[in-house]
């Protein structure tokens, strides 16, 4: 359980969900601490059961810095897009169409069921991911895409399961084995790739080609 010193772990949940974080803390038997940046913001950690880990791997890359209130001011949605996009591998013309069918482009957006933010980040979700701010277009838009490029990796660049576990989480997708039978979670699917085709055809986003990454 030896923190790492630069090179980012994965943690995964028993419950499929994916966690980058710097290190790990065992705090007891029962409770570890995983530390979501190395930049010594002693506050940015989660606290998960020892139990619920099943796998954890080391990768090469390190966790991208975090993105600063200034910064965010200084740049517009289009280049946020284009920053995360390419930090986390993943389509900017995707990346505008999922913000484009959770927000509408609306930094204050809040659903019922409380997702947060352009991408619609839940509080828990965002805090796994180390968002301290949702409300913050760059550190939604970061955190949301690392969530999205974690999904294409689980279901090997299937855009539709991982556009599906995005709105209705990969328990749901697993659970069906496939797209759940949501009407609200098929017509997000078809709005999202709808969308995505839409602006790969006009030349939108930077990004002429019809991959997810």
């Amino acid at each position: 359980m030896a923190p790492c010193a630069r090179a980012a772990e994965i943690v995964t949940l028993q419950s499929g969900f994916t966690i980058r974080c710097a290190s790990r803390e065992p705090l007891s038997a029962d409770t570890v601490r995983l530390h979501l940046r190395s930049t010594g913001d002693a506050d940015n950690y989660m606290d998960v059961p020892a139990g619920s880990i099943a796998t954890v791997e080391t990768t090469s890359d390190e966790l991208p810095a975090p993105v600063t209130a200034t910064q965010t001011r200084s740049v517009g949605t289009a280049e946020i897009l284009a920053t995360s996009g390419a930090r986390h591998n993943v389509n900017v013309a995707l990346l505008a169409a999922v913000v484009h069918a959770e927000s509408a482009g609306n930094a204050r957006a809040v659903s019922r069921s409380g997702a947060q933010g352009l991408m619609q980040l839940m509080p828990g979700t965002a805090a796994a991911l180390g968002v301290g701010n949702t409300f913050d277009p760059a550190s939604n838009v970061n955190g949301g895409s690392a969530y999205l490029d974690a999904l294409l990796t689980r279901y090997h660049d299937n855009l539709p399961l991982a556009l599906a576990a995005y709105n209705a989480g990969p328990g749901a997708v697993d659970r069906y084995h496939g797209i759940p039978p949501f009407r609200e979670t098929q017509a997000y699917v078809a709005r999202v790739i709808r969308e995505f085709n839409r602006r790969i055809a006009q030349g939108k986003a930077g990004n002429t080609t019809m991959a997810a990454r």
